[in-house]
């Protein structure tokens, strides 16, 4: 086990017990759809983010772990929305929330969640925090507004799809490292430089995200091979994908995925081409290139146990498979 995979097993117990502690204050309407969401598991690297940056910037006060799982309360708000606006019926290898307790109740345990964190991290009374957080969820919703406005919109380039990842996933992951920062009550200089490293992490897990879909088995990843591609997503695969065509190649396909008529036969050809073209492994090679970046980040901050442990977070980030 490397040093940041045994930093997590060590902290997520105690993440684990704060979000636990914090939903069981919800409305007992509310609280089934926030369990389910919450025990379907996942990663937990915002809060451990906010953990790190903040102790590796010199913070030893209070109790940090309603701040860092504040933002995991934003993500799992955001994770409801998704599935309802995206007609997901897995999350994690569960049933997406919707499919047992039904839309509106879905949306509304989400809004309910967003409120949730907003009053975790107003308890450390910390306007820079309030304004950080607010920030990520504006981020965050526009990041999902821009996706939904260009489903199978298939003009998108390099610099569209960039700006959507951004928005929809990198900036809570920015807000994360940034809010550390600020509780530590760090240098503007310093505040920035966790804001940046957290920025390229973003960007570079929704790279790493969207190879996957694409060559993780349902097995491992919890949701259906091409799910996106299904979904209508234009994602970095398959804007390669789509330069390599000719004019002709392109035509067709572009009018069938525009359409929504792709056969089946159709999209498991294409999820072939792409594995076998290497626009997965380019996906994940670009993903490496902002792995680099966030390490350079990393060079502002203090010489600390937890600033070696964030760059051992980094390790292997472009090559995990789930």
């Amino acid at each position: 086990m490397n040093t940041f995979a045994s930093y997590l097993a060590g902290e997520l117990p105690k993440i684990e017990t704060c979000l636990h502690d914090h939903v069981a204050t919800l409305n007992p309407y509310v609280k089934p759809m926030a369990e389910h969401v919450l025990q379907a598991g996942g990663k937990r690297l915002r809060p451990v983010l906010t953990l790190l940056c903040a102790r590796a910037l010199g913070y030893s006060g209070g109790d940090p772990y309603p701040l860092a799982c504040s933002l995991e309360v934003l993500h799992s708000a955001t994770l409801l929305h998704d599935d309802v606006l995206d007609g997901s019926e897995l999350r994690r290898g569960r049933p997406a929330a919707h499919t047992l307790f039904g839309v509106g109740q879905s949306i509304l345990a989400g809004d309910a969640l967003l409120a949730l964190a907003n009053v975790m991290i107003a308890s450390y009374n910390v306007p820079p925090l309030m304004v950080c957080l607010s920030q990520a969820i504006l981020n965050t919703a526009s990041g999902e507004v821009q996706e939904i406005a260009r489903v199978r919109d298939v003009t998108m380039d390099m610099q569209g799809y960039l700006d959507i990842i951004t928005g929809k996933t990198a900036c809570l992951i920015q807000s994360a490292c940034e809010a550390g920062a600020l509780l530590a009550g760090a240098s503007p200089e310093l505040v920035k430089a966790a804001a940046d490293f957290g920025m390229n992490i973003g960007i570079a897990f929704q790279l790493v995200d969207d190879a996957l879909d694409y060559s993780s088995p349902k097995e491992v990843s919890g949701k259906p091979k091409g799910a996106d591609i299904r979904e209508g997503k234009l994602t970095l695969p398959l804007i390669f994908y789509l330069e390599s065509l000719d004019d002709a190649g392109r035509e067709r396909f572009t009018k069938a995925f525009k359409e929504n008529t792709l056969q089946e036969s159709e999209l498991e050809s294409t999820l072939v081409a792409i594995n076998a073209g290497g626009f997965v492994e380019r996906t994940r090679d670009m993903a490496a290139s902002y792995i680099q970046d966030a390490g350079r980040c990393l060079a502002a901050f203090p010489t600390t146990p937890e600033t070696s442990l964030l760059y051992a977070a980094l390790e292997g980030m472009a090559k995990r498979d789930k």
